[in-house]
């Protein structure tokens, strides 16, 4: 019990007065600014599936003897039940890090979770060499430490863990590259997210070269420095595993023209908020999902046959017509854009459609205008957004109506429906008043 205090304590020890909560029904135990007079808090974590350590400084523990475990404590650490580790608001020496980081490779952590941390000093990681650790799941969320070039070494050292790891999150951290042989290390590696870096497009093309993250399946650039779409494409060309990415948030251009392919895996592409102003090619061709919301996109004039899901909120859209080029399509939403009129007849057509979100557009509410979304919100989902959100801007006798409340009645709507049959039958009784007269003289004489 001993060596698992230590471990608790090894990167929480601070001044001043703290304790833990645990919390028994959620397995969850909070432990902030704790100190050597509180240690009795720590030990009512060890049962807790979810650990978190808030607040202090650990320079002064930097030269914490942590030496080779006993058998009898090994075996105590495999019985812990922490699986998700959480440090937030510490300062942390590498060295310490690196010594606490031998009795994971005990225990069944299986995410390890830095929150507003400094990484100070170097570490000999050659300590960590050959160790395997059960962490799958590694997240750092602004945090600051010495840039990642010319750390290869150390990267090295710790190949037998992080060729296995699956997740690795670094956010809002100041990342400006990723240097070639940092990926190559990360062999199993499924998702990666750096979003809210400081990545530009000439660190991609070292970041993601041959041999780094063979098996990257999703990818997030979001809210970096990027700004030419076809640099980024021939950046990405040789992850082959790729399924998803996620570039929304840079300022896109289109540049010069380019034969890069995406991915041929590619199924899922996130370019919301990136300014565009048209489409840019070439798109992956296997797309299912499409997410181009929130730019100034007035205009679709692409066709993917195996589009599923296609989001274009918050655009400049003028009409919707162009959805005839995804037959496949199941999701369709085109909020908050300048479309009158949903186009009834294409709509009908899609087969698989069943979730259309069109709200906050100036709708024109004339019978077709009125009468297609009434019949679409019958065929589809609408969302919760229907009816409310769904206001005619003309004509001027319904303006501020809501689309269904807006009658479309045969008698209402098509006149012509109403007359034609009855001069039909007017035209029938006259020929049949005609013929009836004609007999009627012929008997008289």
């Amino acid at each position: 019990m001993n060596a698992a205090i230590l471990l608790l304590l090894g990167l929480s020890l601070v001044e001043g007065e703290g304790r833990c909560f645990f919390n028994r029904t959620e397995e969850h135990c909070m432990c902030r600014s704790l100190s050597e007079e509180s240690l009795g808090s720590i030990i009512q974590c060890l049962p807790a599936s979810v650990v978190e350590f808030w607040g202090g400084h650990l320079e002064r523990y930097a030269a914490l003897p942590i030496s080779d475990l006993q058998p009898s404590t090994i075996d105590m650490l495999e019985t812990l039940s922490i699986r998700k580790l959480i440090f937030g608001d510490l300062l942390v020496p590498e060295v310490l890090l690196a010594r606490v980081l031998k009795f994971f490779s005990y225990t069944q952590v299986q995410e390890l979770v830095f929150e507003s941390c400094s990484f100070v000093g170097r570490s000999n990681w050659t300590e960590m060499a050959g160790k395997e650790l059960p962490v799958l799941t590694l997240s750092f969320h602004n945090v600051t430490s010495a840039p990642l070039t010319g750390h290869e070494q150390g990267f090295s050292s710790l190949s037998s863990w992080l060729e296995t790891l699956q997740e690795l999150t670094i956010t809002s951290s100041h990342v400006t590259a990723l240097p070639c042989a940092v990926g190559r290390v990360f062999r199993a590696l499924r998702s990666l997210d750096v979003a809210r870096n400081s990545l530009r497009d000439d660190s991609l093309t070292p970041a993601f070269c041959e041999g780094a993250f063979p098996q990257l399946q999703l990818l997030s650039l979001q809210c970096n420095n990027l700004t030419s779409y076809h640099s980024v494409c021939e950046s990405l060309q040789l992850l082959h595993e790729l399924q998803h990415l996620d570039i929304s948030q840079n300022k896109l251009i289109a540049g010069p023209a380019s034969s890069c392919q995406w991915p041929m895996s590619l199924r899922i592409f996130n370019l919301s908020g990136t300014g565009l102003d048209e489409v840019l090619t070439p798109l992956p061709p296997n797309l299912e999902v499409l997410d181009m919301s929130c730019n100034h996109l007035r205009t679709l004039d692409i066709s993917l046959g195996s589009l599923k899901t296609l989001l274009l909120s918050q655009n400049m859209l003028q009409d919707a017509s162009f959805i005839r080029n995804y037959p496949m399509l199941e999701v369709l939403h085109l909020d908050d854009n300048l479309i009158p009129e949903l186009p009834r007849d294409e709509l009908q057509l899609l087969g698989h459609l069943r979730d259309v979100a069109a709200a906050d557009n100036p709708y024109n509410c004339s019978c077709s205008g009125a009468g297609g979304i009434q019949t679409l919100a019958a065929m589809v989902h609408l969302g919760p957004a229907w009816p409310w959100d769904y206001v005619c801007h003309s004509p001027p006798r319904y303006q501020g109506f809501l689309v269904k409340d807006v009658p479309v009645s045969v008698l209402q709507c098509n006149s012509a429906a109403v007359i034609t049959p009855v001069c039909i039958i007017l035209a029938l009784l006259c020929v049949a008043g005609a013929v009836y007269l004609a007999k009627s003289r012929y008997r008289l004489f």
